[in-house]
């Protein structure tokens, strides 16, 4: 399996050069050259699969160039039921990603059981695992560097820290993450994490990684590389549960699902328009976005309009508070035939700043790929809260209830919904408090994480200064 950019002016790379690169050098992100496509015989046989072993399957299609029992030593090193503990009491931690029943059809995915208590932990565990084993065997170091908006960096940091030949360096919009995220990367003491906080908004943070990563010299001389969604490896490793999810809820592969995701930087909906085009039978792919809902005008008029730091909402779901989604040019470029010299007409004006609309046949195509949108704002978040506590006991965070609010837009009752959990309600306790005058319980080892020192950087928003900071501190 070889890898091309989206942009159409890099080298074709395996598996192991595309994860450690991140952004490829012409500024575009790396897809298979094609899509492996599951029979119908392998979906009946995936369908008793256990995670480890679901996840081992999917990868082998997509990594050719790490011997098949190493590959299969990282997966079950990465999903064990001892990493993924915070499984609510009803359900096993060993099913990694269990499927909560709430009510006709209607499921949540639980994704948060991983050390950070978000979804990130599913792929950012695997990159730590894969990341210090490839950097072994060949003798290499790397630098990451990456933009939260308030899940992504604890999550890396979690999964890196005290790896080999390592170091993180992580970019956050200053002062607008939730209190808890802040405490889980900032307390961090670890000698290999360095975290900056940028004056400004996530967009700024996501520019100044990407802008690092376009100076190839730099990139190269420091070793850069990235765990952020740009890297394929994050993508991959959240495909797996989309299978996985579909195969909890229906018990033939003749049954289509819907899927809700709560969207930021399209990463997430992204592994599932990829799962879609390996065969798994999905009806819609439901984005959900907040007040910035620059998608969701994408998704009903083909106009893609980012908005700049100073138009982009902080909002209660702080982690979709992006007006410009680094994945969302995989999509297009599926959409587009794969046609490069498209793309790139369109990115050329994104990158100056402007927006682009759709060809009236390329907008009429998002229906062949079943996606669909939704935006939610504070007083939805709030009530969905309340609701679902009230009619079904479970307490879930503000970006999942802006999925539940989507998933309620465009549910339909002959299709199983399965909305994907963003994180557990403890992050963004304020506004669950708001909603349903309780606090959500804590794990008891992270009952005063904020109270623990702190240790990081602010930043104003400068390439330079943060070029100068990893090259001190590399």
């Amino acid at each position: 399996m070889k890898y091309i950019s989206t942009r159409g002016d890099s080298p074709k790379l395996n598996f192991t050069e595309v994860l450690l690169g991140g952004l490829a050098p012409d500024g575009g992100l790396y897809l298979p050259e094609h899509y492996p496509k599951f029979t119908n015989d392998e979906l009946n046989d995936m369908r008793e699969m256990s995670y480890q072993d679901l996840a081992f399957y999917i990868f082998e299609k997509f990594i050719d160039d790490i011997p098949e029992n190493d590959l299969r030593e990282i997966v079950n090193k990465t999903y064990s039921a001892e990493t993924f503990s915070y499984a609510r009491e009803e359900q096993k931690a060993e099913d990694i990603t269990p499927t909560l029943p709430l009510k006709n059809n209607l499921f949540l995915l639980s994704l948060s059981n991983g050390p950070t208590l978000a979804f990130k932990d599913i792929a950012m565990q695997f990159l730590g695992h894969i990341f210090e084993y490839v950097l072994g065997k060949q003798g290499k170091t790397l630098n990451i560097l990456g933009a939260t908006s308030g899940d992504t960096g604890p999550a890396a940091e979690y999964a890196m820290k005290g790896k080999k030949g390592i170091k993180v360096f992580m970019l956050s919009p200053h002062g607008t993450m939730s209190p808890f995220q802040s405490a889980q990367m900032y307390s961090l003491q670890d000698t290999n994490i360095f975290n900056i906080a940028i004056k400004g908004v996530f967009d700024d943070c996501q520019d100044i990684v990407k802008a690092v990563s376009k100076d190839l010299e730099f990139k190269s001389l420091n070793k850069i590389g990235a765990v952020n969604s740009i890297n394929w490896g994050r993508i991959l490793a959240q495909i797996v549960y989309y299978f996985k999810g579909y195969f909890d809820v229906t018990t033939k592969n003749s049954e289509k699902v819907d899927f809700t995701v709560p969207t930021g930087n399209f990463g997430n909906i992204c592994a599932g328009h990829i799962a879609r085009m390996m065969g798994l039978p999905i009806n819609h792919l439901i984005v959900a976005t907040n007040e910035n809902d620059v998608l969701d005008e994408f998704f009903n008029t083909g106009n893609y309009a980012p908005r700049s730091s100073q138009d982009t909402f902080q909002t209660s779901s702080p982690s979709m508070d992006i007006s410009k989604a680094s994945n969302f040019e995989r999509f297009i470029f599926d959409l587009l035939g794969r046609d490069s010299s498209a793309l790139n007409d369109h990115w050329k004006k994104i990158d100056e700043g402007k927006s682009f609309k759709l060809k009236e046949e390329n907008f009429q195509k998002i229906k062949d790929y079943g996606f669909v949108s939704s935006s939610s704002k504070h007083i939805n978040r709030v009530n969905f809260i309340r609701s679902i506590y009230n009619d079904f006991g479970v307490i879930i965070d503000t970006h999942t209830a802006d999925g539940i609010k989507a998933a309620m837009d465009h549910s339909m009752p002959i299709y199983p919904m399965i909305v994907l959990e963003t994180a557990l309600p403890v992050k963004f306790e304020k506004s669950v408090f708001e909603a349903i005058g309780v606090y959500p319980k804590r794990p008891d080892s992270l009952k005063d994480l904020e109270l623990l020192d702190q240790k990081f950087e602010v930043f104003e928003n400068s390439v330079e200064s943060v070029k100068k900071y990893i090259t001190d501190n590399r």
